[in-house]
């Protein structure tokens, strides 16, 4: 289940409000059944909803639900980080929108890679192994993840895959989460940076329309770059809205087909792996 969307399954007691976790205590439970009312997020965002009569607001149990599943990944994630970081495998989890690049990425990194780190992913998607038979044919080791109804990928799965996977040392793990912008900001897998592909084409908004994504990333990497001669996307803008979010983070544009900076992306990776000492 994902009480941050209510993907898999809802809570026993009812459908989950996804604006519960943002702003806790602030709820009022004073609300008529079938009322329409709304919350103004710390960002700006005005959320608006209505309570019909036969499912009564009870936001003490949709934060306990959260806040129980959340902790359980968070330990699950921890005990993931350890396992990894004692084999000094770097553990990256790769989030973007779908059709953003991520595979496309994964494959020219292997091209690049080979022979100089040993390079193994996972896999996430709701159906199909297409993406991780891709990425076989590339030369890597991988397991596909399939999540069903649900839109991310969680710490228990990844401890499953890692079960399927050999680690040896000074290696590096990519993991390629389900494409959401939403969901997978929230869930640890016990990563050691979070990565954020946006793709030029889908517009220079991107960080704005999906902070908690934005927000948490250690890296945002531009992808698509050999489009852009045929896009209106601009780059300086699209690093303003970024910093707008995320001051501190760093940004990369590459293209994965013409091969156009993925050296800065190769050499990103190779500090993040010596950090790792």
């Amino acid at each position: 289940m994902c009480a941050i969307c209510g993907c898999g399954s809802s809570s026993p007691d009812g459908p989950l409000h996804p604006h519960a976790a943002a702003q806790p205590g602030s709820h009022h439970d004073d609300h008529a059944p079938g009322s329409e009312h709304e919350h103004v997020l710390p960002d700006g965002t005005v959320l608006r909803h209505s309570h019909p009569p036969s499912q009564p607001h009870r936001p003490s149990r949709v934060l306990e639900v959260e806040r129980a599943l959340l902790a359980d990944n968070d330990a699950q994630a921890a005990r993931n980080r350890q396992r990894l970081s004692s084999s000094h495998t770097l553990v990256l989890n790769l989030m973007s929108s779908p059709g953003a690049g991520k595979t496309t990425l994964i494959e020219a990194t292997l091209r690049r890679l080979q022979g100089r780190l040993f390079v193994t992913v996972i896999e996430g998607d709701q159906q199909t192994s297409l993406d991780a038979e891709r990425v076989r044919r590339a030369g890597a080791q991988a397991v596909q993840i399939n999540t069903g109804k649900a839109c991310h990928l969680d710490a228990h799965m990844i401890d499953r895959a890692l079960d399927e996977l050999t680690l040896p040392s000074d290696g590096l793990l990519l993991i390629e989460n389900v494409g959401n912008l939403v969901c997978p900001a929230s869930f640890d897998l016990g990563e050691h940076k979070r990565v954020v592909i946006a793709s030029v084409t889908e517009g220079e908004d991107k960080p704005l329309k999906y902070p908690d994504m934005f927000a948490r990333a250690d890296l945002i990497v531009v992808s698509k770059t050999d489009l852009l001669p045929h896009l209106d996307f601009d780059c300086q803008r699209f690093a303003e809205h970024a910093r707008r979010i995320q001051p501190r983070v760093e940004l990369l544009f590459v293209s994965a087909r013409s091969g156009d900076h993925l050296d800065d992306w190769l050499k990103w990776l190779t500090t993040q792996h010596r950090s790792l000492d």
